[in-house]
């Protein structure tokens, strides 16, 4: 899965128009401009931002902020249902400031899957500005350009036997075959019960009149063909809850969250060598005369 520095962020003069907005949104905290409170605060997003920056780019953040702020509050509530090891892993576009901004428990190892390029811009700027992450917790960086994310992944300590939750924002996907090979790789390591949530992009379902028609049918084929199932979010009912009003104007992203059905690849080894161990030691035990 190649990443394309087409759809890189900012990174000298290579600009990229898709994600570049939603990072330029986030100065100083994802705030709903004309109302008096943000919907959360980010100490961090400002050191991404370029000082020419026109503020008139800065005002349709009603869909990103909404869907940060759901996965946020999701993130922090099932994490504090783990027992013992937390695992997280973020698909990103390098620049996601979650590990850093907020309070995750201790025993919390985070995996960020990323482009290597934005990742090392991005990682460079945060440090300018004092981001740590919460003492007690790991964080593991996976390049994109990775030829086995999944092997990478093990090799960083990640364990398919244990719960994990998956989040997708800002990822850099051109196809809807992209998203499918994401979807595999999941399916075949997160155990079973664990959570994945996050926003695909529009831009997957545009190309396809058949898609468009019938988003949700869509996406409930997708999900379930590799195990999981899966809730579409509505943005209006999202902003209710947080006391906002949401005018979906050119909003035609997929706001999700998904439940892996299926046991992961670590599990299914485990129950494997269980199940060899047992029949190994009737074979030396014999069988008993009737």
């Amino acid at each position: 899965m190649p990443f394309n520095i087409e759809r890189g962020i900012i990174i000298g003069d290579m600009i990229c128009p898709e994600n570049r907005d939603r990072k330029i949104i986030g100065i100083d905290g994802m705030f709903d401009f004309g109302r008096a409170e943000p919907l959360f605060l980010d100490p961090y997003a400002g050191c991404f931002v370029r000082d020419d920056t026109p503020e008139d780019v800065i005002r349709d953040l009603d869909p990103y902020c909404l869907a940060a702020k759901f996965i946020d509050d999701k993130l922090l509530h099932t994490v504090s249902l783990i027992d013992g090891l937390k695992q997280l892993v973020f698909l990103t576009d390098g620049m996601d400031t979650r590990p850093y901004r907020l309070q995750w428990p201790t025993s919390t190892i985070i995996f960020d899957i990323s482009p290597e390029i934005v990742f090392k811009f991005a990682a460079e700027k945060l440090k300018d500005v004092g981001a740590k992450i919460p003492k007690g917790c790991i964080f593991c960086h996976i390049p994109l350009e990775s030829s086995d994310l999944e092997q990478a992944m093990q090799f960083k300590g990640y364990n398919g036997s244990r719960p994990s939750i998956w989040v997708l924002q800002g990822f850099p996907m051109m196809t809807l075959a992209n998203f499918e090979a994401v979807l595999s790789m999941i399916s075949s390591l997160a155990m079973k019960g664990s959570l994945f949530l996050g926003e695909l992009p529009a831009c997957l379902t545009e190309t396809d009149p058949e898609i468009k028609s019938n988003i949700r049918q869509w996406v409930d084929k997708l999900f379930m063909s590799k195990g999981f199932r899966v809730e579409m979010i509505n943005y209006e009912g999202i902003a209710g809850s947080y006391g906002k009003d949401f005018a979906s104007g050119h909003n035609n992203s997929i706001l999700f969250v998904a439940e892996q059905l299926l046991h992961s690849d670590d599990q299914m080894e485990s129950w494997r060598r269980e199940f060899q161990r047992i029949e190994n030691e009737g074979d030396e035990d014999g069988f008993e005369e009737l």
